[in-house]
């Protein structure tokens, strides 16, 4: 099974932005934990991580195309309010997990709102970079 792993803005800054909500782990430890969860399934799972929403844009429209079976995707900022990431996912018919790291009902009144989780599968929050493993194991129906 080919996946796609998105991370938006910010997502390459774990370990260095807010390490009380975030973690202390750096994004290159999420990166090779993914990857060992890959070698574990016997999967392929690419990693993808942008701050400009139209990369991210792009590399969605762009798994139509490549293969890709499953997304897991973390919107970072763009979760509250990037219509066109969510109607590029809507435009991709494979399972599609949004993930995030911190418990977003619990934190500060706009990230509640997600714009992106109607165009998604499932939604995954507050469980660390733990999450991401969860939202794998969902695609791949464990």
């Amino acid at each position: 099974m080919k996946l796609l792993v998105i991370n938006g803005p910010n997502l390459n800054f774990l370990g260095i932005r807010e390490k009380g909500i975030y973690g202390t782990q750096d994004y290159n430890y999420l990166v090779n934990m993914i990857q060992e969860k890959a070698k574990a399934e016997n999967c392929e799972i690419e990693c993808f991580q942008s701050n400009h929403e139209g990369a991210i844009i792009d590399r969605i429209q762009a798994a139509y195309f490549d293969g890709t079976q499953g997304i897991v995707i973390n919107p970072g900022a763009y979760t509250h309010y990037s219509y066109a990431i969510r109607d590029a996912l809507a435009s991709i018919e494979v399972p599609k997990v949004e993930i995030h790291i911190s418990d977003i009902t619990k934190r500060e009144e706009f990230r509640k709102n997600s714009v992106t989780k109607a165009a998604c599968d499932h939604q995954i929050y507050g469980k660390g970079l733990d999450g991401y493993i969860m939202a794998i194991d969902f695609i791949l129906g464990k």
